[in-house]
């Protein structure tokens, strides 16, 4: 049997048990979600075992565990490093879910026409990573790996991956590979599959800004003391200029500029600008002037309000001149932009910008830096070479305005450029109500990985000869 009629043959199941995963909410945003997190993690073990790794283990952290499993077939062969994430992004505004968001449901759609799978989670990123534990189960059963897998999948990529470093700082023999393959991005669509060359990095704060020492009645003190949400809506105001570019001193410092050449090479992937804004709901796109959509997203920094939020925002009214108002801010950075660098200049303009009415509290979250693969490796010749016999089409290399830390520390530490074999949409509403992942997408990500692997070992042989 072939890997096709395997994966074709055992469909069914291999959706079964990402339904299953689906069903555990593992937030790691939420502590009351604790256990549901450290639930999924024995579920991936299991399913690791499950599938033929030699060992699986559930790896301790200072926060959620790390799952690491291996299967080593020839000490000569290649090694592939599996990373992923089990964990989710917060399900909220649950009102906004057509169907639960741990109770996953596969319905078509138009671009879905043999379905997709409704959940949190089921494109970012357990339906993804899933793919990987489903192509090594299909190359081991066929007899077709012959390249050696280590398995990496973390709890807290939502939440920064605070204790993967240090993992993987202290762990470097036992991660030892030849490439990293990551499926946490997404491609263009079926029809014009590729591979993500590059992310954004980020640098996500939290702001508080204090007024009066308690809320205050808005009749009787409106108009004498600063009020922090009227002064915490100014200076966020302030962060952009006319051009939509940000004025904190600094930020652009270390920007790469890119010429036209490589500017209108970018702009060549497929893109229909009518049919995004379509999709979105929008009358016209916004962004830094000067830049096209393709660009601002992929090759320019932003700075976005994620969450704003004090005094009463209850049913009803309640006339209140609140204490404290808050925001949560990311900002998304390019090669170069070093996200501890950004982050200081952001509190430091963000200090200076407030009026003596007010004080204000910044405090980092998280962050990382941004990385870029290079397109002449053998991973990367593995991937095209994969995407092409899948697809029958030639891989486009697009960059991506998501970001995923643990990139840059692969390179970094472990001396691997990751290769970044993404199969979601940008109309999965990933981090969004609905987040949804094609059936289509689930089955020809398993059939891809495979292809990778089988073009990895022939490409790493040919090369020591």
């Amino acid at each position: 049997m072939s890997i096709q009629r395997y994966i074709a043959a055992n469909s069914p199941r291999f959706l079964d048990e990402l339904v299953a995963l689906l069903r555990i909410p593992s937030v790691s945003a939420d502590p009351k979600y604790k256990e549901d997190v450290a639930r999924a993690a024995h579920f991936v073990k299991e399913k690791l075992l499950a599938s033929g790794v030699d060992t699986a283990e559930i790896c301790e952290t200072a926060g959620f565990p790390i799952v690491y499993g291996e299967k080593i077939v020839d000490t000569e062969a290649p090694t592939i490093l599996i990373y992923g994430h089990y964990d989710v992004q917060p399900a909220d505004p649950l009102e906004l879910w057509d169907s639960p968001p741990f109770e996953p449901v596969i319905k078509k759609t138009d671009l879905h026409p043999e379905g997709a799978i409704f959940a949190r989670g089921s494109a970012d990123d357990k339906g993804q990573f899933y793919m990987h534990v489903k192509a090594f189960e299909a190359m081991l059963a066929e007899g077709y790996l012959h390249c050696n897998v280590k398995f990496m999948i973390e709890g807290e990529e939502e939440v920064g991956s605070e204790n993967l470093d240090r993992f993987v700082q202290q762990n470097q023999e036992k991660l030892k590979a030849d490439v990293v393959l990551i499926s946490d991005t997404s491609m263009i669509s079926l029809e014009h599959p590729s591979v993500t060359v590059g992310l954004r990095g980020l640098a996500y704060m939290q702001v508080q800004v204090t007024g009066p020492n308690k809320d205050l009645h808005s009749g009787t003190f409106g108009g004498s003391v600063a009020n922090p949400i009227n002064i915490l809506c100014k200076m966020i105001a302030s962060l952009h200029d006319e051009d939509n570019r940000i004025t904190i001193p600094g930020f652009y410092d270390q920007v790469q500029e890119y010429d036209a050449e490589y500017r209108e090479q970018l702009n060549k992937a497929p893109f229909d600008l009518d049919e995004f804004k379509r999709k979105l709901d929008v009358e016209e796109t916004y962004g830094e002037k000067g830049y096209s959509t393709i660009e601002r997203v992929g090759i320019r920094p932003t700075l976005d309000v994620n969450g704003i939020w004090g005094g009463y925002i209850g049913e009803g009214a309640k006339t209140v001149l609140p204490s404290k108002a808050y925001a949560k801010i990311s900002m998304r950075l390019v090669p170069d932009q070093d996200h501890k660098r950004i982050a200081q200049l952001f509190e430091q303009h963000f200090q200076a910008i407030a009026p003596p009415a007010v004080k204000v509290k910044v405090v980092p979250h998280h962050g990382g830096q941004a990385a870029v693969v290079p397109t002449d490796s053998i991973g990367y010749k593995a991937a095209e070479a994969a995407i092409q016999e899948a697809f029958g089409k030639k891989a486009i290399p697009t960059r991506e305005g998501g970001s995923i830390p643990i990139t840059a520390l692969f390179q970094k530490v472990l001396g691997l450029d990751p290769i970044l074999l993404g199969f979601g949409l940008d109309t999965d509403a990933i981090h969004s109500p609905n987040e949804h992942y094609g059936v289509a997408n689930y089955l020809k990500g398993i059939e891809t990985i495979a292809l990778f692997f089988k073009y990895f070992q022939q490409l790493s042989q040919e090369a020591k000869q």
